[in-house]
Order: structure tokens, then sequence, then C-alpha cells
């Protein structure tokens, strides 16, 4: 007879989301992102860090600030690192799996590839403008969003 405690499809992808935020240097925010194809299988990973070639170490991970003294110059999203982590084509009818609610600046890239859901862990930032003009977005690409229905099961990575 098999388990039948063993992790489902959503679990299982926004508990890779999950671990890839953990790969984040950002001490406020960790935000990790798994973009997946129709047939269930792993297509890209991102988290949100500094461009490939720009150091962690030189770079401001501030919050506040003058706007070149902050990170929000300079950090890439979870979601966008994911699609560029991407070496195929099209993603038409991939879903991704992200720990925080896309920006405004994400759920363009998300549209104009093609993905066609968003599942999402954390709305923290949903009367921010940036997650509102997302939403509007979203509603008339026709991508489906979605929060993760959270379950009592727990996975531990055993080293």
């Amino acid at each position: 007879m098999k388990r039948s405690d063993y992790l489902g499809w959503d679990e299982y992808f926004m508990g890779i989301a999950l671990l890839s935020s953990q790969r984040s240097k950002d001490p406020n925010t960790q935000v990790g992102a798994c973009i997946v194809n129709a047939e269930n299988r792993i297509m890209a990973v991102g988290y949100n860090g500094m461009p490939y070639g720009c150091s962690d170490d030189e770079y401001p991970w501030d919050r506040d600030g003058e706007s070149l003294q902050s990170k929000y110059m300079y950090v890439c999203h979870a979601e966008l690192n994911a699609i560029l982590n991407f070496n195929g084509g099209s993603m038409k009818g991939f879903r991704l799996y992200t720990t925080l609610f896309p920006c405004n600046e994400c759920a363009k890239a998300i549209i104009q590839k093609g993905i066609a859901e968003v599942i999402y862990l954390s709305d923290k930032y949903a009367d921010a403008e940036m997650t509102k003009a997302a939403k509007m977005m979203f509603k008339s690409a026709g991508v489906k969003c979605r929060e993760y229905e959270q379950t009592m099961k727990t996975a531990e990575l055993k080293l």
C-alpha cells in the first residue's frame, strides 16, 4: 500500500519556492519562485537577489534612503529571476509559485511570457499601488491568481 501523507503538487512546488527564498541575501524580505509546466515539471526557479556579476557585498540592502543607496534600484525579484533562468522559449500555460504576490514589473514579464496562473503564499503588499496595478494587468490578460491553501503538512530537510 502506498503512503498517504505525501505532498500534493501545490505543496511540493510552494516548498521549492520557499526553499529557493532561503538563497536570498536580503536581510528583510526573502522571496522565492518556482515555474512549472502543464506536466508538473519544474522549468525554472529564482529568488530575490543582485544580478549576476553584481556582488552582494558591493550593493546596498537598505530599504530606506536615497534611491541609489537602497536595494530597490538593483535587486532582481524572484519571479523575474525565475523567468530569466528559463532556457526554453514560450511559457504558455505554465504556473508560477511565489512566496510573495508579484509587483507590477514582474507582472508584465509574467504576462509577456504567457504564464497562465500565479499561486502566491503572501499578499502583504495588497494595498500598495504596484500590487493593485499587477492585479489589474493579470485580470485584463486572463492570468489566474490564487492564494496558496496551506495545509497542516510539514516537510523536513534531513541532511
